[in-house]
């Protein structure tokens, strides 16, 4: 099959187009090689998606509206995955125009492209961090998402409800998935694993926000494409809800779209998380125990019996396998750099 994927530079981009060109598809892949974080990481996703006959790099922004034109020419789409965004929940705080520019008005702009082109489903990748300041866990799908403590979370809001406007309107199956705290290798290095990781290594101190009470749904990056890949298949229409015991199914009454957690259902302490790497690393670590900071949630908790209602699957790749996985890649890389 054809495939756009938007953010192919990027961490899940990066895996999600390597496990579609394994499977012997086609993709094309936009990505805007931002300077959010360095991006000879970035360039190096790409190296290797690169060595792949059937991958295309298109260099462009999401606010591009041509150049996403041209990536849809190029690509001729039967599936769209658009993953590109500005991330970083501390980071919207600081830099909220960007996530303006990237998260709404390019999310707007994948949106007309699918309008255009017409694929056989469009799927668009949000965020745990619209349950905001939920209390009652597992978060389910169902829940109300009004109060977003970052703004990050809130253009992620948006974009769920804009593209609910463009099913309805346009009829293009969309799927919305929720991540829940993404790791593994090739990971960002803005993220909690990739900081406790370096710094440790250099016997350095790690920040621990919420004094170590802070507790995540880690789902590793293996387990989140493979949920990614199995909805590919499952598109929603109207009219077709989930017939499971026990399942709320968000298929819209009006329009062939739905939204889809998808994330272990396993919520680990943060405290726990960093023995894992002190053990993995064979190193301790230095401790900088502080308050929580300005958007931060105590917990997350996906419930994932949607997922797999639709595809048979749910994360389960441990703790101790991705950290582990991720050290292994780290000091490679590290070496290499």
């Amino acid at each position: 099959m054809r495939f756009l994927v938007t953010g192919t530079a990027g961490f899940i981009g990066y895996h999600l187009a390597q496990r579609l060109l394994d499977a012997g598809h086609f993709v094309t892949g936009f990505d805007g090689m931002t300077a959010y974080y360095d991006v000879r990481l970035k360039e190096a996703r790409h190296a290797l998606l690169a060595r792949s006959n059937g991958f295309k790099a298109i260099i462009g922004q999401l606010e591009d509206m041509a150049a996403l034109e041209k990536a849809a020419e190029v690509a001729q789409p039967e599936v769209i995955v658009h993953l590109a965004a500005q991330a970083g929940v501390r980071h919207s705080i600081e830099q909220p125009r960007s996530f303006a520019d990237s998260n709404l008005t390019g999310s707007f702009n994948m949106l007309e492209i699918a309008r255009a082109v017409k694929p056989a489903h469009l799927l668009m990748a949000s965020t745990s961090s619209v349950y905001g300041a939920n209390e009652i866990m597992p978060f389910q799908e169902a829940d109300r998402t009004d109060h977003p403590l970052t703004f990050y979370a809130a253009t992620k809001k948006a974009m769920e409800a804009m593209s609910h406007s463009y099913a309805h309107l346009f009829g293009v199956p969309t799927t919305c998935f929720r991540f829940f705290t993404v790791y593994g290798p090739w990971g960002r290095p803005d993220m909690a694993l990739f900081k406790f990781v370096d710094a440790i290594s250099k016997e350095q101190p790690i920040d621990v926000y919420g004094e170590g009470r802070l507790q995540r749904d880690f789902t590793y990056v293996s387990d989140l494409v493979e949920g990614i890949v199995r909805l590919i298949d499952a598109r929603p229409a109207i009219g077709s809800p989930v017939a499971a015991e026990g399942v709320s199914d968000t298929l819209s009454p009006v329009a062939p779209w739905r939204v889809v957690n998808v994330g272990g259902g396993e919520p680990v302490g943060l405290l726990p998380f960093i023995e894992t790497i002190e053990r993995c690393l064979g190193k301790p670590a230095i401790r900088n125990m502080l308050p929580m900071q300005p958007g931060d949630v105590p917990a997350t908790w996906a419930d994932h019996r949607l997922l797999e209602a639709l595809t048979g699957y749910r994360p389960r790749t441990s703790v101790e396998e991705g950290v582990r996985a991720f050290v292994d890649w780290y000091v490679d890389y590290t070496k290499a750099a």
